[in-house]
């Protein structure tokens, strides 16, 4: 049972995915009124009769944040059965499929009665929660048979706060990342790095501080990052989790940066875009997996001549 439930909760996972490119895919595609002001029928009919690319793009999206719905209920029902006694387990499966309901409201809600663009822009940010959930549970059932075991990790003061700041901040970043999405600002300031390179100028209208103030917050994050991996370098080489953690967190944030370059430089370009999405959603993940090392790193005091003392890897 356990071989099944692992591959599932994966399987789980990568249905958390496409539900997030999926809704980035509806965004970018301004794909949102596909189906008219009706939910969860497409205009009102369960066989769509006036067949477009928009109602395509947003009846699939309701179909596989559906299916993939009931796939988080039962890994949530699973998991408990199987996993409860570990001390995460009930916790992460109430909140995984808690937020994926409260996803699907929002985008039902947006549908029939619509929405601001700031509460659009949570949308993103909540079902990121619920995929961050799935995947910590799917974590907690392979370590099972310690393929990751981080329960003798212990993490200085330093390093948990900056873990938790880094988390948090990641969320507005996101935020606002969304928030350019749903007000069609992403093109709004033709260059980059600055809005105009040709001179340095303020922004002057909502759209272009919108933009340029997720492009400052990216920029932070991205220097926090490389900092945070310079110091798991050299204070933590040993631990692998954290060691290896913070190197894939550093490409990823990279290929983040290059990948919002280049939707400037594309115009827009739709896969380039979606890359943009499915970054930062690995990056959420991997720092959400630092917030569940410092909770169980609380408590622990680092032995005289060690930074930590785990010794296994991913």
């Amino acid at each position: 049972m356990r071989r099944s439930l692992k591959w599932f909760a994966v399987a789980t996972t990568i249905g958390m995915v496409f539900i997030l490119l999926g809704g980035a895919l509806v965004t970018k595609t301004d794909s949102g009124m596909g189906c008219g002001r009706s939910w969860p029928l497409c205009n009102g009919q369960l066989i769509p009769g006036d067949i477009t690319p928009e109602l395509v793009i947003e009846l699939a999206h309701r179909v596989v944040s559906g299916a993939v719905g009931f796939m988080v209920l039962i890994l949530s029902i699973w998991a408990w059965k199987a996993i409860g006694h570990i001390r995460e387990t009930k916790f992460l499966a109430a909140l995984s499929f808690a937020f994926l309901l409260l996803q699907g409201l929002i985008g039902a809600a947006a549908v029939v009665w619509g929405q601001s663009d700031f509460v659009l822009a949570l949308h993103f940010g909540i079902s990121l929660i619920s995929f961050a959930s799935v995947f910590l549970l799917t974590l907690l059932i392979f370590e099972i048979d310690k393929k990751f075991d981080a329960e003798n990790l212990v993490i200085d003061h330093k390093m948990r706060s900056h873990i938790v700041g880094i988390t948090i901040y990641s969320y507005l970043v996101i935020y606002t990342g969304a928030l350019v999405r749903h007000m069609n600002a992403s093109l709004v300031c033709p260059d980059w790095p600055l809005c105009s390179n040709s001179a340095f100028s303020l922004p002057d209208n909502i759209y272009e501080w919108v933009q340029m103030g997720h492009r400052a917050a990216a920029g932070i994050i991205f220097l926090w990052v490389a900092y945070l991996t310079w110091l798991a370098v050299k204070e933590y080489r040993h631990e692998k989790v954290l060691f290896w953690g913070w190197i894939i967190s550093m490409v990823l944030v990279t290929l983040q940066v290059i990948a919002g370059a280049l939707v400037i430089f594309t115009r827009l370009n739709l896969y380039i875009a979606l890359s943009h999405a499915f970054f930062i959603t690995c990056l959420f993940g991997m720092f959400s997996y630092f917030l569940l090392l410092v909770y169980r790193s609380r408590g622990k005091s680092v032995m005289p001549g060690k930074s930590s003392s785990l010794g296994s890897g991913l």
